[in-house]
Formats: structure tokens, C-alpha cells, sequence
């Protein structure tokens, strides 16, 4: 029997600026005399969603800003009504929605404690009880009896999750606190989750931007898309898809952001090509998976520069490094000599999953100093038929360059 059931929900809203007296005297004037009046087109948030939760699932909402997560969310914890469809939600919930958001700056942290809870619908008593443990979780002995709007933002989101994940509930609504504090809390909070969901047995729903972070916690996931329910299942296969929508938008972006030119040039070189070995396409430079990848870089240095450390890298579509080579791990130091130089890569069986990806470049003298150094220098694809994608594994970043043997025991 599911514990949540969504029944053909559609949400909207009336979007457009407030009308001014004389713009509202005057429609109500055309109303009277049987003249027509231009009706805004109302938003919708959601639009004819359907799904059901069984009681214990633990279920990741996932989409672009604007797809209609948060508005779900605050539809399923009674925050809001839907315009029309049902929702149906058995047991009691725990909205982890606007973290922190019932704090009183004036209060002490220890009146906000009982202040929030009893918001929450924790009983007096058994907020007393788990006193010592919410203050200890946010780390905030020292400061407790201190009014919260001397803490740091910090400090007031750890106290508000503290609080909130102390409710004993059935249901737990989840959005984004995944992302309170500094990064040893947030593996805290990602710890208390877990604790809830394996130990607890509690049935959660939860919205985050992190997927790979979504992907640890939620066997299933739900992908929402301008409002509707584009897909509904494994967690694995409904990332891939958000990844895949999001590859799209970013391949045109690094393929016109792409230039030969450095973030750092100190004139001691210059780096006048660089060329790998692939095919083009529409998509610039392209390349399969496991297959090995060779970048050939030619460079004119003005004079001699010994014990030369060269980083390549290869950046994603949200501009982060995800792999990087270095002559840094050589036996031997690099000496460059002055004049033309031609520097040769050789990736065995480059492993990153398909999408767009930039090449990056760095080199540094003795000291470590930056020479030259740049990002984006060159779009690279990796790309894959449609007969061999569902042979790559899912939910990862990069793959294993592993050699199999399987032996049967008779």
C-alpha cells in the first residue's frame, strides 16, 4: 500500500507584475461594459504528475532550476495546495525544506531549540530529551546560550538541520540540506541521512543538485522537466538521462568557448599548436571510449627551461579537471631547450564516460612557477554508438581499465 500517492497534480501560478490602480480601475471598467480584458496565461510549476511511494523508498528528485522540485516538495508537505489533481500522504512528515528558516535572530540558540521543535511538532519533552543531542550534532556548545544572529550562516543552517533531522516522523521531505555547511558537517549530515534511511527504516524524498551524491543515497530517482515527469526509475538510468540533457546544452558552449589561449603567459613560450588523434564532426573533435587517446603539442620556447613539470588534463562540462597527467610522476626531469619542441601524449584507453570535454594545459619551471598555462584549449568529444551505450555502465565518471578472468568451480 503506498504511504504517497500523486494523482494527475498540476500547480500554477499567475506570473506577471503587480497592475496599478489605474491599469486595475480601468479593467474592472471593461468588465463592466462587457469589454474584453488581456488575461495573463497562467505558469505551471507542475503539470499532470503522476507517481506512488511505497512506504520505506528512499526516492531522489532530480532536474534543471525551475523544472518544478521544490514546488512538489512544499505540494507534498502541505505547504501549499495543488490547482488541481489529488495527493494522498499517509503518516506523519518531516519537511527538511528551508533549513533554518524559523530561527529567531533575537532568541538564544536554546529558545530557538524549543521555538523550532515545537514548529515542528516535537513535543516539549522530547525536545528536553534530545536536547544535549541536536546541540552536540551542530556543534554549538560554546554558543548556545549566545542570540543567533551573532552566529555565521554557517552556524545557523547546522543548528536548523540539527533540529529538523530530530523529528520523529515517517515521512522525511528533503531539499538541499545536503549542502549545509562546510564540507566536514556536510558529511555529517550525509551520515545522519543514511542512519535515517538504513537504520530507521523512514520513507524520504529528497531534491539535491549533487547527482553522484543522489545517486549513493536513492535506489530510485524521478526526473522532472518544465514540470512534467520525463522519466521514473533506477537511479542510474534516470541520471544518465539529466547527464545527457545537460551534455547537450554544455557540448555547444565548451565547443564556442574553446580557444588557444592562456589564463598565464609569462612570454618564455609559446604554445603554437595542439592536435589529437581522432576524427571531426559536428561536434569538433571526436573519440571512443577505451580507446587510446594521443595529444601531440608543439611549442617555441625563447630560452632554456630546465626541470620543466607539464600538466594535461582533461575538463568536464561544469569546468572541473576530472583527469590529469603530469611529468611530475617521471624518473627523469624535463629539460626544454630553446627553440621548437614537440611534446606527445599517449592515454591508453582513455576511460571517461561519453560527453564534451575541454583540454587544459600547464607548464611550470623549477620552482613550480607558472610559465604558461590555460583552459578549454580545445574541445575534445567522446562519443559512442547507439548499439554500444547500454554496454557502458551507468552512475560513474570514469571507467576501470580492467583485464576479467572468470573461473567456474565444477
Amino acid at each position: 500500500m503506498p504511504i504517497i500517492e500523486v494523482n494527475h497534480v498540476t500547480k500554477e501560478y499567475q506570473l506577471g507584475q503587480l497592475q496599478s490602480m489605474k491599469t486595475t480601475a480601468f479593467n474592472q471598467w471593461r468588465r463592466l461594459t462587457g469589454q474584453p480584458i488581456e488575461e495573463r496565461a497562467p505558469f505551471k510549476a507542475l503539470d499532470d504528475v503522476n507517481f506512488s511511494i511505497e512506504t520505506g523508498e528512499v526516492v531522489g528528485i532530480i532536474g534543471h532550476n525551475g523544472a518544478g522540485k521544490s514546488t512538489l516538495l512544499k505540494l507534498l508537505a502541505n505547504i501549499s495546495n495543488p490547482s488541481s489533481g489529488s495527493i494522498q500522504v499517509k503518516g506523519k512528515v518531516a519537511p527538511l525544506i528551508e533549513v533554518g528558516a524559523g530561527l529567531v535572530g533575537d532568541l538564544t540558540g536554546r529558545e530557538n531549540i524549543y521555538l523550532n521543535g515545537a514548529i515542528l511538532g516535537i513535543a516539549k519533552a522530547e525536545i528536553k530529551r534530545k536536547f544535549d543531542d541536536i546541540v552536540a550534532f551542530a556543534e554549538l556548545e560554546e554558543f548556545i546560550d549566545t542570540p543567533i544572529k551573532r552566529y555565521s550562516s554557517g552556524m545557523q543552517v547546522r543548528l536548523g538541520f540539527s533540529i529538523a533531522t530530530s523529528v520523529e516522523s515517517d515521512i522525511l521531505i528533503v531539499d538541499e540540506v545536503l549542502a549545509v555547511g562546510d564540507i566536514s558537517f556536510q558529511r555529517k549530515s550525509i551520515g545522519r541521512m543514511e542512519n535515517l534511511i538504513k537504520n530507521e527504516g523512514k520513507t524520504v524524498l529528497i531534491v539535491g543538485h549533487n547527482i553522484r551524491q543522489l545517486e549513493r543515497i536513492c535506489p530510485r530517482m524521478l526526473l522532472l522537466r518544465h514540470g512534467r515527469l520525463a522519466l521514473d526509475g533506477e537511479s542510474g538510468h534516470v541520471s544518465k538521462l539529466f547527464f545527457d540533457d545537460s551534455t547537450k546544452q554544455s557540448a555547444e558552449t565548451l565547443l564556442q568557448g574553446a580557444q588557444l589561449r592562456p589564463t598565464i603567459d609569462t612570454e618564455e613560450l609559446e604554445v603554437r599548436s595542439i592536435e589529437v588523434n581522432s576524427t571531426r564532426n559536428a561536434n569538433g573533435i571526436s573519440v571512443v571510449p577505451l580507446s587510446d587517446l594521443v595529444i601531440r603539442i608543439k611549442i617555441f620556447c625563447h630560452g632554456d627551461i630546465n626541470n620543466t613539470e607539464i600538466n594535461i588534463g582533461l575538463q568536464n562540462a561544469e569546468m572541473i579537471f576530472v583527469a590529469k597527467a603530469s611529468t611530475s610522476t617521471l624518473s627523469e626531469p624535463v629539460n626544454l631547450g630553446t627553440g621548437e619542441s614537440t611534446i606527445q601524449i599517449i592515454i591508453p584507453g582513455i576511460s571517461l564516460v561519453p560527453g564534451p570535454y575541454g583540454i587544459g594545459l600547464g607548464l611550470y619551471d623549477w620552482a613550480r612557477r607558472p610559465i604558461w598555462a590555460g583552459a578549454n584549449l580545445l574541445p575534445l568529444s567522446i562519443e559512442v554508438s547507439p548499439e554500444d551505450a547500454p554496454k557502458l555502465p551507468v552512475g560513474t565518471l570514469t571507467y576501470f581499465p580492467a583485464s576479467w578472468t572468470i573461473t567456474q568451480q565444477k
